[in-house]
């Protein structure tokens, strides 16, 4: 019966922030996700009536995000194809190089942060400076997969705090990106604009025209078979299952390798970057045996897509204000931190790595940084709406190598806090952060010398 209830009260929140959005301008103007709406709704009423909700409902609300972010990260290559590593990286390496300054300088002020300041003057968990990327890049899905690595490691708190940093950071990266974009048109460096008050009606409330609605994907089996969302869905199943006997399997070498340890990598490790590699594998088998067009990328996207909304929806109404409330001052410092480095990485690098289109690119990047893949396509397209630029391109290449790799260190660099120390993972980004900062010295040298002079 709680299944019920809680399916049902997350999807009165989801279809309430729709309402809302469509309803007040100022949603619009903010350009908030109806999911981001419809959470904080569900925050306000779950504290005011929180001595009428049973509070086993309210647990296992929490844990819907641990269970969705694994359908979301193994959807990710079913049915698009994994593209060849090296012809991607010849072609999108400027912008892999861009999106690596700025996550890694995410672990770098956050774990240096944390470590030298936070950790001794406010007394907060040695994980504290994880937050940062976990909220800002990593974003509500990414708290959500890693439910189960707080809990192991007695740092449970960490998850209202991480639900924090990521509500805090979409929204304060939507508002932040829109500044940036006036300042841009302001200056000229983009000349194509989609402000509010240029769009349509149907524009501002994020409806579609009843003339021009897209198909939301391609059925591929004939449904008196089975139906072809029921297929997707189960694809994405195995997937799953695939990641989650990788996981076992990686526990159970770890205890025959070492079984006198003390502590355990793998205990707690998330699964949902191991879903990925599941959706990987199984897209291999399918190629390899000619029935990948049985698998449709739109309906994957689908499926994405509506676990995402209400994954955000569960993680953002069931946050522990009282845990924020006694972290508010070391929050507060990090986060104003994490926004003051993305904001400098993304425009400082940007207008020197790329050769054109320097803030379209930045932009989208930016987006991602502090929110989700979505808010950096939205910010896109406020200034390339018809995609006249190799933004959308660059940014999506990149995609492909940048999230499985971050992905994996995002699972890997919180149980290294708790096994070898806040330090060594600092010193890990740190010189990750410094490679990183070499390439694009080298690719920024490249560029003087093809067009003869230094970029102004």
């Amino acid at each position: 019966m709680n299944a019920v209830i809680i399916f049902v009260m997350l999807s009165l929140l989801l279809v309430a922030g729709k309402i809302l959005r469509v309803q007040i301008p100022l949603l619009q103007k903010l350009y908030l996700p109806s999911s981001i709406v419809g959470g904080l709704l569900g925050l306000t009423l779950i504290s005011c009536f929180r001595e009428h909700i049973p509070e086993e409902l309210t647990d296992e609300m929490r844990r819907m995000p641990g269970f969705l972010i694994n359908i979301i990260f193994a959807t990710l290559f079913l049915g698009g194809g994994v593209p060849k590593v090296k012809n991607l990286a010849a072609s999108v390496l400027p912008q892999l190089t861009l999106a690596q300054i700025v996550v890694w300088g995410q672990y770098v002020v956050g774990v240096g942060l944390a470590g030298f300041l936070l950790v001794p003057a406010f007394d907060v968990s040695p994980a504290f400076g994880n937050l940062l990327e976990l909220g800002f890049e990593g974003g509500h899905g990414t708290v959500g997969g890693m439910s189960e690595a707080f809990k192991v490691h007695g740092w449970e708190a960490g998850i209202a705090l991480g639900y924090t940093v990521a509500t805090t950071g979409m929204i304060c990266g939507i508002a932040l990106g829109m500044c940036l974009v006036n300042w841009a048109y302001a200056r000229g460096y983009i000349k194509t604009v989609r402000p509010f008050g240029k769009r349509s009606l149907s524009e501002r409330r994020g409806i579609h025209p009843k003339d021009s609605r897209p198909s939301a994907g391609r059925q591929t089996v004939l449904p008196d078979s089975v139906d072809s969302l029921a297929w997707h869905i189960a694809i994405v199943g195995i997937a799953v299952l695939i990641g989650f006997g990788i996981l076992q399997g990686l526990k159970a070498a770890e205890i025959a390798m070492f079984p006198e340890a003390k502590t355990r990598l793998f205990l707690g490790f998330p699964m949902f970057p191991l879903c990925m590699i599941g959706g990987v594998l199984l897209h291999i088998v399918v190629k390899m045996f000619n029935v990948d067009l049985l698998v449709d990328r739109d309906q994957m996207t689908r499926i994405s897509g509506a676990s995402l909304d209400y994954l955000a929806v569960s993680a953002i109404a069931t946050i522990e204000l009282s845990v924020v409330v006694a972290n508010w001052m070391p929050l507060t410092i990090m986060v104003l931190a994490g926004l003051a480095w993305t904001v400098f990485a993304v425009i400082w690098f940007s207008r020197r790595l790329f050769t054109e289109a320097w803030f379209e690119r930045g932009i989208a990047e930016f987006g991602q940084a502090t929110g989700v893949t979505a808010t950096g396509l939205l910010l896109l397209r406020t200034v390339d709406p018809d995609n006249k630029t190799i933004a959308a391109a660059s940014f999506a290449g990149k995609q492909l190598l940048h999230e499985p790799a971050m992905n994996l260190w995002v699972a890997l660099a919180f149980a290294l806090v708790f096994t070898i120390g806040w330090l060594s993972v600092f010193l890990i980004s740190a010189t990750a952060l410094a490679v990183w900062i070499a390439v694009s010295f080298f690719i920024i040298r490249r560029n003087r010398n093809s067009a003869g002079k230094p970029r102004s």
